[in-house]
């Protein structure tokens, strides 16, 4: 094959592999405007403008920690004390770019990586931890495209025009993303019976995690990472993915 028809394979496969992570994230997409619509709410209330919410969601993409961001600014604490509580509710995403970079072929060059790092939430980790075979970024891309613009978006007209919405309505979008979340995850349920009994075992766990004494009293945050580190490896330890299987 010449150098020529090698390269035009590579774009065909990469405008491809986009094209098919646009339309993966199209139902992701909708849930994110919904629910930072529901964030531009109460930036709006904390005195952020629709200029830098937008600013703000297109350069985090984290609703957990935008909203405690925006507790923190509405209550007017310190610099640390915010960034310790963004830490605290984004901690997951360390476990989590740690999992993720092992789905990436191991010749994905670093500047990939850096990028689909910038851009790891839970949703699109669910949808791109799915699929059969290494990643190609290409794939993230695609889902980065709608994904960080319906959030940023959504930020910021929930801040300019969030205030004529009825009270109903907001309270709604308020968990579309995790109806939306919850038809990622059960179709690999109903496939695997190792991910379906692992899903249940972490709704319990997290449940319980809420009532004992020495779990209950930790930052939200800390606790989503420690249960993830507790069940993953109980999970490696007895049903270890083979390498077929990825």
């Amino acid at each position: 094959m010449s150098e020529e028809k090698e390269t035009a394979l590579t774009e065909d496969t990469a405008g491809e592999q986009f094209k098919s992570g646009i339309r993966d994230v199209v139902p992701v997409a909708l849930g994110y405007f919904a629910v930072a619509f529901a964030l531009g709410i109460a930036m709006r209330n904390a005195g952020i403008g629709p200029l830098a919410g937008f600013i703000i969601s297109f350069l985090n993409m984290a609703s957990a920690g935008e909203y405690a961001g925006t507790t923190m600014i509405a209550a007017h604490a310190t610099l640390i004390e915010t960034a310790l509580m963004v830490f605290a509710a984004n901690a997951r995403y360390l476990l989590m770019s740690t999992a993720f970079s092992q789905k990436f072929d191991e010749k994905t060059e670093m500047i990939h990586r850096w990028i689909v790092g910038f851009v790891l939430t839970d949703e699109l980790f669910a949808l791109a931890i799915r699929r059969k075979g290494p990643l190609q970024p290409w794939y993230y891309y695609g889902m980065m495209f709608l994904a960080m613009p319906g959030w940023a978006f959504g930020t910021m007209l929930g801040i300019q025009f969030g205030n004529v919405m009825p009270d109903r309505i907001v309270s709604a979008l308020s968990v579309a993303l995790f109806a939306m979340f919850l038809a990622v995850i059960i179709p690999p349920c109903r496939e695997n019976r190792t991910i379906r009994a692992v899903v249940l075992f972490s709704f319990a766990l997290s449940f319980l995690s809420t009532l004992i004494p020495g779990l209950k009293g930790l930052p939200e945050g800390v606790r989503m990472i420690t249960l993830t580190i507790v069940i993953a490896a109980i999970a490696a330890g007895l049903r270890p993915v083979r390498e077929e299987e990825l």
